[in-house]
């Protein structure tokens, strides 16, 4: 997978992309993520990237001009490029969407906002996609960028270390995930549960299972509306609700 980063703040990206995972998939070459500094894509001695909006109004509107400038500097002869402009005006970004872009053939292109907004002529005429990370507002478009590069990374096959991880995760099986321990098996008079210390992988799974199933219940009761599940589950899920009556 390549990726193109647009932003006024490059340096912002340079330690994410230098540590854990992210640094080993680009190392490994699964990824290559170039970014480029949009000020370099200017025309005028001040690298101006912003002015007044027309009809007035708070704020600065980011010019036209350096954007596509860079976005024109990236072309690569017969690759083709799928542009996402981060904006809170997207789609919310979810799970499925990560997977969809991990699997992508073309090279991604993320433009970073700042300011008020975009001149829109950039929006009209450059972008595929829009993407917001959720809604709220956020001062740019390196975070949501951040964010959605670290999500489609961990599903390319090889960037993980062991890859059961993103099958066990939340939102993998469409609810949440299931609790975790490790070692000690009692610190401060707090215990791990007997069956995740009895070797049984058939109870462990089943244990797995109806927590996961109970914490999607407690905290994200909408994600079992539209989730894949089992005859087993649905026998689980009544199992809690005998258990407390928290749920009914």
């Amino acid at each position: 997978m390549k990726c193109d980063i647009i932003t006024i703040f490059p340096e912002i990206f340079d330690a994410y992309l230098a540590e854990s995972i992210l640094k080993r998939a680009i190392q490994k070459k699964l990824i290559e993520i170039k970014v480029h500094n949009l000020r370099d894509f200017t025309r005028d001695r001040h690298k101006t990237v912003d002015d007044y909006p027309y009809g007035g109004g708070p704020g600065m509107v980011m010019k036209p001009e350096p954007f596509f400038n860079a976005i024109e500097s990236t072309k690569t002869n017969g690759v083709e490029r799928f542009t996402i402009m981060l904006s809170p005006q997207g789609k919310v970004f979810n799970q499925d969407m990560a997977l969809s872009l991990s699997k992508e053939r073309r090279r991604l292109l993320f433009i970073c906002g700042r300011y008020e907004a975009i001149d829109e002529r950039v929006r009209e005429n450059l972008v595929d996609e829009e993407i917001s990370i959720g809604d709220y507002i956020l001062t740019g478009g390196e975070l949501p960028a951040l964010v959605i590069i670290d999500s489609i990374v961990r599903l390319i096959p090889g960037a993980l270390g062991d890859e059961r991880s993103k099958e066990e995760e939340s939102f993998t099986w469409g609810i949440l995930d299931y609790p975790h321990y490790t070692r000690p098996p009692e610190y401060r008079g707090l215990t791990v549960p007997d069956v995740l210390l009895s070797g049984n992988h058939k109870e462990i799974a089943k244990w797995r299972r109806k927590e996961a199933l109970r914490h999607t219940m407690r905290r994200r009761p909408d994600l079992l509306k539209k989730a894949s599940l089992t005859d087993e589950d649905y026998k689980l899920i009544e199992e809690i609700k005998e258990e407390r009556d928290e749920f009914d």
